[in-house]
């Protein structure tokens, strides 16, 4: 069997680093809080990549003369790049460890940044959010693995808050900031906001990450991953094919048959294999197995909306790339705020129970944007998102905590990686789908108000139905609040 074994990792351009023992009686108990501080920030800079961008595509219709659909290529494709590039984070993981894996990737996504900005033209331009993103989905797993790793249970919840506050806060300020970048220096600013991030916890990480335990050589499940890239870029074909060629054409239906017959592949092949890509016996847990759906229709409703929302706010209600950003900051600040109550709440209670709050605050933030449309006031616009991000702050300590607390030290780097894999899975077709869903309902009611008006109204009104459904895969999840977790280092 070959080993995937890439030039980069060999290569001895890092310094000495200490191992966790040592940074824990040099620091304290501070030490996994560097740690965790420095894997924030890294994944800051992968978060900043995937929501900055939203605010570009007006900017780059115009710049390039294309369509709506044609323009969220250069956001699906970043993630579909980031959601293939997380399936083999386990498996590197273990073969070459944290650290190594960690800075590669943050120097990765820095240097492709730098290409997108100097990008002369739109296939440029996709082909650097690919490679954006690819770098992106190797750091998004990370930051969970940190905490489940490195806390007891009891404090995991506080940690979750502590990352999560660093993550979306990033967000909270990225529709304003790259909305005035946009103004000022044109669309190829955007590609640039994270770099400040990727170089701080680039030189931190040099000097802090701790060298890992031990390394594990076992073979990359090549047939699994192929099998699982099939079945991602067949789906999201599908759903733009939606537009294109309708639900009923050949090619349509050809990528759904596609993407049925590479998951009845993967399930045998996983079944076999000594070292599959991704356990079955994972599903066996009910926690995990429902988590995984819930972190699926989240990822598809919050990446939609991250799209759908600056786009309504610029091409239906006329606002420009600075003042839908300014208009988004209220919601960013409510965000901030709930990360540390939540993460708390979720060490004192069910992270189901917490998960399932937001979950309906965030149906209910769209059903009132599907009911306002283009009558919604500024008051209300900020009352819609505000609640909807009071939704996301709840979710994000608690979901994943409620997914993977009660799995075994083991199961944690697999666990992890799978999770962020769905949501991702979810945030890819959300992307998507939005986009069609939204063009194919202007074509029926119209681009000019009021029509423009109800074809937004019914893309919220689909984001509103997926964040039930989520709600209701998380009600059959067990409200556990404590389990086996590793306070090892990472």
């Amino acid at each position: 069997m070959l080993h995937f074994s890439p030039p980069f990792v060999h290569m001895n351009f890092l310094p000495p680093a200490r191992s966790y023992d040592d940074l824990q009686t040099r620091y304290g108990r501070r030490a996994k809080w560097l740690v965790l501080w420095i894997v924030g920030t890294g994944t800051v800079a992968g978060v900043l990549s995937t929501t900055s961008f939203n605010v570009a595509v007006p900017a780059l219709i115009r710049a390039f003369g294309l369509g709506q659909h044609e323009v969220q290529w250069a956001i699906t494709g970043f993630m579909a790049a980031m959601t293939l590039a997380m399936l083999p984070t386990s498996w590197l993981l273990d073969r070459f460890g944290f650290r190594r894996v960690f800075l590669t990737a943050l120097m990765a996504l820095a240097a492709t940044s730098v290409l997108g900005s100097l990008a002369p033209n739109f296939p440029a331009v996709v082909g650097a959010r690919i490679l954006q993103g690819m770098a992106t989905g190797v750091l998004q797993p990370l930051g969970v693995l940190a905490v489940m790793r490195l806390f007891p249970p009891h404090r995991q919840g506080k940690a979750s808050g502590m990352l999560s506050f660093g993550i979306v806060l990033a967000p909270a300020v990225a529709p304003a900031l790259g909305g005035g970048l946009l103004d000022l220096f044109g669309w190829r600013a955007i590609f640039l906001i994270n770099l400040p991030f990727c170089l701080i916890a680039g030189i931190a990480g040099l000097f802090l990450l701790p060298t890992p335990k031990e390394r594990l050589r076992r073979a990359f499940d090549w047939t699994g991953t192929l099998l699982l890239v099939v079945l991602t870029l067949s789906l999201v074909e599908c759903a733009v094919s939606l537009q294109n060629h309708g639900l009923l054409a050949p090619w349509t239906l050809a990528q759904l048959a596609v993407a049925g017959t590479a998951t009845a592949f993967f399930l045998r092949h996983a079944r076999r294999a000594p070292e599959p890509i991704i356990r079955l016996e994972l599903f066996a847990h009910r926690n995990f197995l429902m988590g995984s759906l819930v972190s699926f229709a989240y990822g598809f409703g919050l990446y939609a909306s991250t799209y759908l929302i600056p786009v309504f706010l610029q091409s239906a209600l006329h606002f420009s790339a600075t003042a839908a950003g300014l208009a988004l900051m209220p919601a960013g600040v409510a965000l901030a705020l709930t990360i540390p109550l939540a993460g708390r709440m979720a060490d004192r209670h069910a992270p189901k129970w917490i998960t399932a709050g937001g979950l309906g605050c965030f149906a209910l933030s769209f059903l009132l944007f599907a009911l306002w449309g283009g009558r919604i006031s500024h008051a209300e616009l900020v009352g819609a998102t505000v609640l909807g991000r009071i939704g996301l702050g709840l979710i994000l300590p608690a979901l994943s905590l409620a997914t993977l607390r009660h799995l075994a030290p083991e199961q944690l780097s697999q666990s992890s990686v799978v999770v962020s894999y769905t949501r991702q899975l979810g945030g890819v077709l959300g992307v998507a789908v939005a986009a069609v869903f939204v063009e194919w309902r202007e074509t029926i009611y119209g681009h000019v108000a009021p029509g423009v008006f109800t074809a937004y109204a019914q893309g919220f009104l689909l984001l509103t139905a997926i964040f039930v459904l989520a709600l209701c895969a998380a009600s059959l999840m067990k409200a556990e609040t404590r389990a086996p977790a590793s306070a090892g280092g990472s």
